[in-house]
């Protein structure tokens, strides 16, 4: 270094210092430099004035360091990991093939960046394997779940917009706890001060995120996978109880949690819930369970049962046997 380097000098010669040291204390970052922990402030100050993202860090092991953003460390793969983080794309978003798409065209800059020997086969995977759509998938605005991401992670209330299934919006003061992301669909799980209760919201149906001052402390010790699944099943506007002539330990593997709650009952078992949709309850969940049950409670999810019964009544039953065409 010269003997009298100019400020721009030390200011790069400061970053040089915070790129080789993760964590760099004033008094470190003075010694390097040769100048006092003021005149070291100083030229930090400099990099942060010239948009260079130098963060604070307080505590006794504190100090500068860069912020995200600064630079990329290179990544390597193998060619297995190219190929399963290709495969992974394209099983959570079959879109993915497309350029136009958000996560098409980031996976195609990795893809382009890779060593030939490891991505080529990538490459060809990406372009001649195809997935179907799911419809069951919903794929949120990466701001707002950036918002919502931000806001867990810091314990801040949030105050959001919401939509429901049937077009219902309102506004919503929320702790948000975790997002979970089941089946290809995001989840909100957090406590609603609207409903003073745990509620799960769908996060391509939240509008607009604003993060408050306010801050929450979560359940210790929570699952938020398990707190999801069983909150799934309460809840909706249509009650629902069915009764199995089964032990429970026979029923369980045949419950999904959404359902309800399965719980002994003499020598059965009882499953109480709610749905939203008791069609969709009879057609696809309990018709799937190899055992006998009747349903005890929810009109609604008796007339579905009853209406899917004919159906299948109907599609078993004899023809009618043809007319022969009169002679006459």
């Amino acid at each position: 270094m010269p003997n009298d380097p100019s400020p721009t000098a030390r200011a790069l010669r400061a970053l040089e210092i915070l790129r080789t040291r993760p964590t760099t204390t004033a008094d470190e970052l003075a010694e390097r430099l040769g100048v006092t922990e003021r005149a070291a402030r100083r030229y930090v100050g400099i990099l942060r004035e010239a948009g260079i993202p130098v963060e604070s860090a307080r505590g006794p092991h504190g100090g500068y360091r860069l912020g995200r953003g600064m630079r990329l460390p290179p990544v390597h793969f193998t060619q297995a990991e190219a190929l399963g983080l290709v495969m992974a794309a394209l099983s959570g978003r079959p879109a993915v093939t497309d350029a136009a798409d958000l996560v098409g065209a980031a996976l195609g800059k990795v893809v382009k960046a890779l060593p030939e020997s490891v991505g080529r086969q990538a490459a060809l995977l990406r372009e001649y394997a195809s997935a179907a759509p799911d419809p069951y998938a919903a794929h949120p605005d990466p701001a707002v779940t950036s918002s919502l991401v931000e806001a867990v992670a810091h314990r801040r209330r949030v105050l959001l917009t919401y939509r429901s299934e049937s077009g219902n919006a309102w506004e919503e003061e929320a702790d948000p706890w975790s997002l979970v992301v089941r089946h290809g669909r995001w989840y909100l799980l957090c406590h609603s001060h609207r409903a003073d209760a745990v509620r799960t919201y769908r996060v391509d149906r939240v509008g607009e995120v604003r993060c408050t001052a306010q801050g929450f402390d979560p359940p210790l010790g929570f699952d938020p996978v398990a707190v999801l699944e069983e909150n799934l099943g309460t809840g909706w506007q249509f009650a629902t109880r069915v009764v199995f002539d089964a032990p429970p330990a026979e029923v369980a593997p045949w419950i999904r949690p959404p359902m309800g709650r399965l719980e002994p009952l003499g020598e059965g078992c009882v499953l109480v819930g709610s749905t939203r949709n008791p069609d969709m309850y009879a057609q696809e969940w309990l018709a799937r369970v190899p055992f006998p049950f009747r349903i005890d409670g929810g009109e609604e999810l008796r007339a579905a049962a009853a209406a899917l019964a004919a159906r299948f009544t109907a599609a078993v039953s004899d023809p009618r046997p043809c007319t022969p065409p009169s002679t006459d």
